[in-house]
């Protein structure tokens, strides 16, 4: 890993700049850069989620002091994310995971499209923040499928309902550490630590000093262009794996 430590640190920075943002896109970008190097999809996901557990918790106590967490909505999100996060993990580790891609890209595409709709529509009151633990279990047990999927799934989820983006971004950011934590122990006890490598270092030396700064742009950029941004991240991701799924059964 040598050759590549520090292509693998930048890509940590950006990623993370992006997912403190946007609340997504650190474990999807992270996780397709390694199994590019080579890296099985399961290994790729958990070394990720390794390096996530520190990125995560700078994110999260960032967001926190700048006053973007709602700490009654993590405690259901993030036990819900655990038991959902730890059941993907044993799943993915027996091989069987991969077969779930396509439909979670066909849901990305779609709640990416709504998410951009209604930020081009008049701002109406927010909604009631309801189902808060199927959510959660439904993120966790994708972003340890996919080695990245708790900010697309939760992150957006939560903005598309209407409420403040940068509280919501927040408060999935915050719970997101706790569940990140659930999926190591589990890609912990099938692989060992030592699965983890230089790969995971190099994600958490790039990944630390961009999220404080994240949690200040997040605060900092307006409503409709941060609504915008995120849709547009999420059909971009759910037509990357609408096309891999396609081109991998006709190769």
């Amino acid at each position: 890993m040598d050759e590549f430590f520090w292509w693998i640190v930048l890509i940590g920075f950006i990623a993370q700049l992006i997912d403190g943002a946007l609340g997504m896109a650190y474990g999807l970008t992270s996780t397709s850069l390694l199994i590019t190097l080579g890296l099985p999809p399961a290994q790729a996901s958990a070394t990720v989620h390794a390096a996530e557990i520190a990125t995560t918790a700078v994110s999260g106590t960032a967001h926190h002091f700048a006053r973007n967490v709602d700490w009654l909505m993590v405690r259901q999100l993030a036990l819900a994310g655990a038991i959902g996060g730890c059941a993907g993990a044993a799943l993915l580790s027996s091989g069987i995971g991969d077969y779930l891609a396509p439909f979670v890209a066909v849901y990305l595409s779609a709640l990416g499209v709504l998410v951009i709709a209604k930020a081009l529509r008049k701002v109406q009151p927010p909604a009631a923040i309801r189902g808060l633990t199927p959510l959660g279990m439904i993120g966790g047990f994708l972003d340890a499928i996919g080695g990245g999927g708790w900010g697309p799934i939760v992150s957006s989820t939560l903005v598309y309902r209407g409420n403040e983006p940068h509280r919501m971004l927040g408060t999935s950011a915050a719970a997101e550490f706790f569940v990140t934590v659930t999926i190591t122990i589990t890609f912990a006890g099938s692989f060992g630590l030592e699965s983890f490598g230089m790969a995971a270092l190099a994600l958490v030396i790039g990944g630390v000093p961009a999220a404080p700064l994240a949690a200040v742009l997040v605060k900092i950029i307006p409503r409709k262009p941060l609504m915008i941004a995120v849709g547009v991240l999420i059909v971009g991701l759910g037509l990357l794996g609408i096309y891999r799924f396609v081109f991998a059964l006709v190769a």
